[in-house]
């Protein structure tokens, strides 16, 4: 698919619709705190313009981010957590920065456990 490495993207056994439900029920049933849910595609009809199915959702827990922030102030540009779902004519797909990578941008040692549940939601999300 060609994504940077820190990206990873998996394929939804769901349409794009379900899959968007599904992962706000998830994170619902976690407790998790969703931020914001940014449905891109129609902001670009807002403008006149065309785009994908592509919805943004930011996630997490205060109680996790807010000692990460605290440490490490910049990774507040990667905080709270971004799931990005978005459809091609092909698939629908659930892509996400590898909390590897945010940690390592940040130096976040013992921290990085508080971002390393992004993975198992995504799995959760993507299972049949």
């Amino acid at each position: 698919m060609g994504v940077p490495g820190d990206i990873v993207s998996t394929t939804s056994p769901r349409g794009f619709d379900e899959t968007v439900a599904r992962l706000l029920e998830l994170l619902g049933s976690k407790g998790m705190k969703v931020f914001d849910v940014i449905d891109q595609r129609e902001e670009a009809r807002h403008v006149g313009l065309d785009l994908r199915p592509t919805t943004l959702v930011l996630f997490g827990s205060p109680v996790a981010g807010t000692p990460i922030m605290q440490s490490f102030p910049l990774s507040a540009l990667d905080l709270p957590l971004k799931i990005l779902i978005w459809s091609d004519d092909v698939a629908t797909y659930v892509s996400y920065r590898s909390p590897q990578a945010i940690a390592a941008q940040h130096g976040l040692g013992d921290l990085a456990a508080n971002i390393s549940g992004i993975e198992a939601v995504v799995t959760a999300v993507v299972s049949e």
